[in-house]
């Protein structure tokens, strides 16, 4: 397959999902529930949603043309440990295997099986070829390099079995905000929606914010009302729950709206239900304390992105084709193997 008839198949994959009838959707987003209840419908037809921004032939040539990929090469194995956090969140190292024209060999994670399998079927029925290049194993052994997902703990694993072969191994990563007091109503919405999409379960969900004052707190919980719906979901809620009875046990200070609980801490990476926050005194402490935890942070939002390398508020989980995680240049890997 040459270059144009893989990005042809991708970009018609867009046009296939984008005119998918409700019915045949809606049983896709009741498998994909029942298979793990924190994809929820809302939550599947937003993954599907963003990689429709993905699966668009412009963005995907503009983004193809930064590597002058060669047409013919020596097809390599790749080995792709896929995470399960949110759904479909493997289908961007798959979608860069195949580009780069590579063979995937992937394991799918536990709790993403049905959309990621709907993904592949979709794909191969418009372009059959594909097929023998995507290869769903449950032992990825041998293979000629390596991309792997997972915790921090997971990553000590990757790295002992696979780091003798090229591989981008990735670890535990979450997203922060800033807050510089001059906030609106609208803003803290916006924040609102990179807490709380996906449940906070993505690397791109913001899991602490840092504040001028702890004034704007109370301001910033009052004004996310609308995103209550949150706890209806019995798994959010179980954490929400476990999180507030262990604060209320061990006597530590914290603000709670019902649904979401804010608590100070230096810490980065914050339970489900709980959103840290710390409290900088000038821009140069806060510029420090960010650069504290640059290796921890995937995303950075602000109110306009006015912090320089953030992105605006609400718009943490649209990253761009070639907003790479863990800030590890996907494409230039393969195409270097």
């Amino acid at each position: 397959m040459t270059l144009e008839e893989r990005l042809d198949a991708f970009a018609k994959l867009g046009s296939l999902i984008e005119n998918s009838s409700e019915e045949e959707l809606s049983n896709l987003y009741r498998r994909v529930e029942n298979h793990n209840n924190w994809f929820t419908p809302a939550q599947t037809k937003n993954a599907l949603d963003a990689l429709l921004v993905f699966l668009n032939k412009d963005r995907l040539k503009n983004w193809l043309s930064e590597y002058a990929l060669a047409e013919k090469i020596d097809p390599k194995s790749v080995g792709i440990l896929m995470a399960g956090n949110i759904p479909a969140v493997g289908f961007h190292d798959l979608m860069c295997v195949l580009m780069a024209g590579h063979r995937a060999c992937i394991k799918t994670s536990s709790t993403d099986q049905i959309l990621i399998g709907w993904l592949i079927d979709k794909l191969v029925s418009i372009e059959p070829r594909i097929k023998s290049l995507i290869l769903v194993e449950d032992m990825l052994k041998n293979k000629d390099a390596y991309i792997a997902t997972g915790s921090d703990n997971s990553a000590r694993y990757f790295e002992y079995y696979f780091g003798k072969y090229p591989n981008i191994i990735r670890k535990n990563r979450t997203s922060v905000g800033i807050l510089d007091g001059t906030e609106s109503k609208d803003d803290f919405g916006d924040l609102a929606k990179d807490i709380f999409q996906y449940y906070g379960l993505g690397c791109r969900n913001v899991s602490k914010i840092f504040v001028p004052d702890r004034e704007i707190l109370v301001s910033f919980l009052d004004s996310i009302g609308d995103f209550s719906e949150m706890a209806n979901n019995h798994k959010y809620f179980n954490n929400y729950e476990y999180n507030k009875s262990i604060l209320l046990v061990n006597k530590e200070m914290h603000l709670d709206n019902g649904f979401l609980i804010l608590q100070e801490n230096q810490g980065v990476v914050s339970p489900i239900s709980v959103l840290y926050y710390e409290v900088y005194q000038s821009q140069r402490e806060l510029n420090e304390l960010v650069s504290a935890i640059t290796d921890k942070i995937q995303c950075i939002v602000t109110k306009g992105g006015w912090f320089l390398g953030s992105t605006p508020f609400g718009q943490a989980q649209c990253p761009a084709l070639n907003d790479y995680a863990d800030g590890i240049d996907t494409m230039l890997f393969l195409k270097n193997l």
